[in-house]
Parts: C-alpha cells; sequence; structure tokens
C-alpha cells in the first residue's frame, strides 16, 4: 500500500503515461488502442477491477472481475502472475490495483481513462 501512496501522491499526473517501477513488477498506463492490442494477447489477463454491479452493467469481452475494494482483493489476486491488463470506470481505481499488483511481480497495464475512454473511443463491451 505504500508504493501505491507513493504512486498516487509522488508523480501526479507524470502517471498519466509511461512507466512507474513499484516494489518488483511494473505499471504502464496506456491508451485505447494500445490497451485493445494488448489484451489481444493470450499471454495477458485482463482484470476489471470494478465493482459486481458496475461489471454487470457492461464489460470488456473476456474480463474477470475482481473489486479493487472488496476485503479479500489481495488474495484475490496472489495467484496473478505475468502480465496483467486492469481497468475501472476512470483509471483511477486501477492504478491502484495495478500497484498491488506490481508489488507482487507482475507486469501491468493500466488503461487510462478506464471503460469511459474505452466506450468514448467506440469499443465494443458486453
Amino acid at each position: 500500500m505504500t508504493v501505491v501512496a507513493a504512486m498516487a501522491v509522488g508523480c501526479g499526473s507524470s502517471c498519466k503515461t509511461g512507466k512507474t517501477v513499484p516494489a518488483n513488477g511494473t505499471v504502464t498506463t496506456i491508451g485505447v488502442d494500445e490497451f485493445a492490442k494488448t489484451i489481444a494477447r493470450k499471454d495477458v489477463k485482463l482484470v476489471d477491477v470494478r465493482t459486481a454491479k458496475e461489471f454487470d452493467d457492461g464489460h470488456i469481452a473476456g474480463a474477470e472481475n475482481i473489486d479493487v475494494n472488496a476485503a479479500d482483493f489481495v488474495q484475490n489476486v496472489r495467484n496473478l502472475n505475468g502480465k496483467v491488463a486492469v481497468y475501472c470506470r476512470s483509471g483511477k481505481r486501477s492504478l491502484k490495483a495495478a500497484g498491488i499488483l506490481a508489488e507482487q511481480g507482475c507486469t501491468v497495464y493500466n488503461l487510462d481513462g478506464g471503460i469511459m475512454a474505452w466506450q468514448s473511443a467506440g469499443k465494443p463491451v458486453q
């Protein structure tokens, strides 16, 4: 959590794009088109970190829903490793989740602007 707090406070607008390197992994915030290419790769796990209701209202195809604000979030993502793409509504909660995942060694891709940016770009949701 310290890394997440440092990321939120320490990088301000510089976290909008580019890489941040927490403890063990990396977090890269990317735009819609690059995110679409990233999640099309078979070696990337897609995680929607919004609430179950938000997920049910519409999500990116193939996403697994793991609510970052749930008490058991850390438990639920312990088995995730490798490359993980995360998104939320606007990009704030997913950045929090990305920091947690990076702390456990994941390479994380965060969708800049969240599902709102995804939909604004005309990308499909289920």
